[in-house]
């Protein structure tokens, strides 16, 4: 058994900066599946959103953030974002982030501010197009120094530590850690906590085509929806517009051809090399991502075509080089230069704005457990996350479940928890069936839940996965334990999440659209499902 203050789960941007500011008050576990730096802000582009430009004002960013999320963003929740925003970067600069710079008129360095889609200033805070990154790099440099946090690597979350492990009943749910695999040796271990934060990221695993990690197989909100945590939103899955359509075709990861370069001038083009964004939206180019998203579904499908293009050649290769090293050399990699030539795009699954129902002090229906990050929904987005806007979530929120969780530390002795019971076992030799369930869930999101829904696919998608996930939870039940095991688990569990909130949803707003039912009905109020499985309307505010 490993006790400790907090126990985190995650490594991303939410759960390191949480860690580093908890551990001035108590003991800190972080576990993470891979390695330090593999989590979804590590492969973020773009920036942080926030108001830095005296031209701009928190009320303009607000605006645009609620513009995005169709309304259905907790406008608490939007204000508090916004409004912190500034301090959140000032403290990146104080734990050492590096980001891009220029000098004034008076020879004084100034942050470089980006514009990107659905934004109406420049406040795109980027360190050229490794952001994540190189918040990654400063966060890991004063986490791997504080004698106060052990980082846990290869391991993996299996399941919260709640009065069900106990068999005890209990009007209120409390968490107390979690069961934890240890990847090498197969072991399963008890991380018990006074506090439990979740930063585990999204769930883009779930689809054929996306953008994120290989370890984004929705783990969070899979365990904290079995312990009987609120999970809301499920539906509004973002599809990032322009993903580089490999010729390597890489399974795991597609290759994110940051917004970044539509603020910087480039133009989507058809194969006939005609703009299909104008008319489409009055920012064109600059559109929220699922309109752009949409249109260019829309445009493969009429013409047929593997890839519509992003043509940056009216900038010089100097400029591209330096505002874009990383993508000017992945592409040079796969034979374009974007100096010359058309980037070929096609739509991924990126970003989810759904996740484990939080309040503005990131707690979750279950006592003593928090949520940050991609995991979470705090409501900020909506039905659709304004771009830039994620990184910052994680920033703000980790810091408002600091001030939460550091409260009341001196609770009373913790639960002894059974070890993890592996009786009646057997090693699965035929982990063929886990990779084919695997690719038959990503293929059954892609074609049936994907960008553009309906009715009948959504049916259809809602009796195999019922299938599917009865099949993997018996495997789950009588195969020892593996990580592989596990994510499968997760994935089968939040396919039925979405599918389930998407059935539920008999409209079109934001990034989810049904064929079937094109308008919107703002009546609607958020989609939360119980842990009974039955969903029930709440407002988020």
């Amino acid at each position: 058994m490993n006790k400790t203050d907090y126990l985190v789960i995650g490594s991303g941007i939410a759960g390191l900066s949480f860690a580093i500011k908890a551990a001035k008050t108590g003991t800190v576990n972080i576990v993470t599946k891979k390695k330090e730096s593999e989590s979804s802000t590590n492969y973020a582009q773009g920036g942080i959103a926030s108001v830095l430009d005296p031209e701009d004002s928190f009320e303009n960013h607000i605006a645009d953030t609620l513009k995005a999320g169709a309304g259905l963003n907790n406008e608490a929740a939007v204000e508090i974002l916004v409004k912190e925003g500034p301090q959140a970067i000032k403290e990146l600069l104080d734990w050492g982030a590096k980001f891009s710079t220029f000098a004034d008129g008076d020879g004084n360095s100034q942050l470089e501010l980006g514009i990107e889609g659905g934004h109406s200033f420049k406040r795109i805070v980027h360190s050229a197009d490794l952001t994540g990154q190189a918040i990654e790099e400063a966060l890991l440099e004063i986490v791997t120094k504080d004698p106060n946090i052990k980082m846990f690597e290869n391991h993996t979350a299996v399941d919260l530590l709640t009065e069900h492990q106990l068999k005890k009943q209990s009007k209120n749910i409390n968490c107390y850690g979690a069961y934890i695999l240890d990847n090498a040796s197969g072991i399963v271990n008890t991380f018990t906590a006074k506090k439990t934060l979740l930063a585990s990221g999204g769930v883009g695993q779930v689809y054929l085509h996306t953008t994120n990690p290989s370890i984004a197989t929705g783990d969070g909100i899979s365990m904290a929806y079995r312990a009987g945590a609120l999970i809301a939103d499920m539906e509004f899955i973002q599809f990032h517009p322009t993903a580089f359509l490999s010729k390597k075709r890489d399974k795991d990861k597609a290759f994110l051809i940051s917004e970044a370069i539509r603020g910087e001038g480039a133009l989507l083009l058809n194969s006939r090399g005609e703009r299909f964004m104008l008319g489409q939206h009055p920012l064109a180019e600059l559109a929220p991502r699922d309109i752009v998203a949409r249109a260019i579904d829309k445009e493969l499908k009429a013409s047929g075509e593997e890839s519509v293009f992003l043509d940056i050649t009216m900038r010089d290769k100097d400029f591209l080089k330096k505002r874009f090293p990383q993508i000017f050399l992945k592409c040079l990699e796969e034979g374009i230069d974007m100096s010359k030539d058309w980037i070929p795009v096609v739509p991924a699954a990126h970003y989810l704005c759904g996740g484990v129902l939080t309040d503005t002090y990131a707690r979750t229906s279950i006592k003593s457990l928090y949520a940050c990050g991609e995991c979470a929904c705090t409501g900020v987005h909506g039905a659709n996350r304004l771009a830039s806007n994620s990184l910052l979530e994680g920033l703000v929120f980790s810091s408002r479940a600091f001030l939460s969780a550091s409260k009341n530390l001196n609770v009373s002795e913790l639960p002894v928890f059974p070890d993890w019971n592996k009786e009646g076992t057997f090693d699965l030799k035929e982990f063929i069936l886990v990779q084919h369930n695997l690719e038959y869930i990503k293929r059954l999101m892609w074609d049936f839940v994907g960008i553009v829904r309906s009715d009948q696919r959504l049916s259809m998608a809602s009796k195999i996965i019922k299938i599917l996930t009865d099949e993997i939870h018996d495997v789950y039940r009588k195969s020892t334990i593996s990580s592989k095991m596990i994510e499968l688990r997760n994935l089968a569990t939040v396919a039925e999440l979405i599918i389930k909130s998407a059935i539920t949803r008999n409209d079109s707003i934001g990034l989810h659209y049904n064929s079937d039912h094109p308008d919107t009905d703002f009546s609607k109020l958020n989609i939360v499902l119980q842990t009974k499985r039955k969903p029930v309307f709440k407002r988020l505010n």
